[in-house]
C-alpha cells in the first residue's frame, strides 16, 4: 500500500493501520466526545474531544511521533473540522482518517470497548424529531404560530446537512453525560 500523502488529507483506516505496524510511531487523536470514545475507539488512538481541541497544545503533546497526525472521529465530519482547526493554526501536517471509527471497525482493525453509551447522532435525531412533533402538536392545538419551530428545526437540519456541521451537536456534546468519563478517555493509549 502506498503511504499516506498528508496533502491529500485523508487515509484509509487499513492504511493508517498497515503504517503503525512498520515499527512507525502514529500519533492518532480521536475528536469525539469523551462518552463516545469510551464506548469504542481505535486502540491506536488517545481523546482530545473537538470542542477542547487546542491545536498548538496537541502538537506539543506529541509523544516523540514524527510525520502526520492523524485525526479521527466517527465518520469523518468532525475530523475535518479538526484538520480544519489544525490547518487555521499553521499546522498543515494532519490528516484525516476516512470514514472515521466505523470504517475503523468496519475494517476488521484492533478497537476498544468500553460502556456503551447513545451517539450524538442519535441524541440529536431525537431532539430534533420532538421538537418538531412539538411544534407541530402545539401549532394545531394552541396557534398557528407554533409551526415555527418545526421550521426552524428543519431549517436547521438543512443547514447541518449542506455545511457538516450541527450546532445543536456541538451543543449536545458539551453535556455532563456525553463528558461522562473524561479522566479515562484522555488517557494515551
Amino acid at each position: 500500500m502506498a503511504q499516506a500523502d498528508p496533502a491529500a488529507g485523508s487515509i484509509a483506516p487499513a492504511e493508517l493501520f498497515d503504517l503503525s505496524r512498520r515499527d512507525r510511531p502514529i500519533d492518532l487523536i480521536d475528536v469525539r466526545t469523551p462518552a463516545e470514545y469510551r464506548t469504542v475507539h481505535a486502540t491506536l488512538a488517545r481523546s482530545i474531544p473537538l470542542d477542547r481541541l487546542d491545536p498548538a497544545a496537541a502538537m506539543a503533546s506529541r509523544q516523540g511521533s514524527e510525520g502526520p497526525l492523524y485525526v479521527i472521529c466517527a465518520s469523518g465530519a468532525r475530523g475535518r473540522q479538526a484538520r480544519e482547526a489544525f490547518a487555521a493554526a499553521g499546522f498543515a501536517d494532519v490528516v484525516n482518517v476516512e470514514g472515521g471509527t466505523r470504517a475503523w471497525e468496519a475494517a476488521g482493525l484492533p478497537v476498544e470497548r468500553g460502556e456503551a453509551t447513545m451517539s450524538l447522532e442519535r441524541q440529536v435525531r431525537i431532539i430534533a424529531g420532538s421538537l418538531v412533533l412539538l411544534g407541530v402538536v402545539l401549532g394545531a392545538a394552541a396557534s398557528p404560530w407554533f409551526t415555527l419551530l418545526s421550521a426552524f428545526v428543519g431549517l436547521g437540519l438543512i443547514n447541518a446537512g449542506v455545511t457538516d456541521v450541527c450546532p445543536m451537536a456541538m451543543g449536545l456534546a458539551r453535556l455532563p453525560w456525553n463528558q461522562a468519563g473524561d479522566e479515562a478517555a484522555s488517557r494515551s493509549r
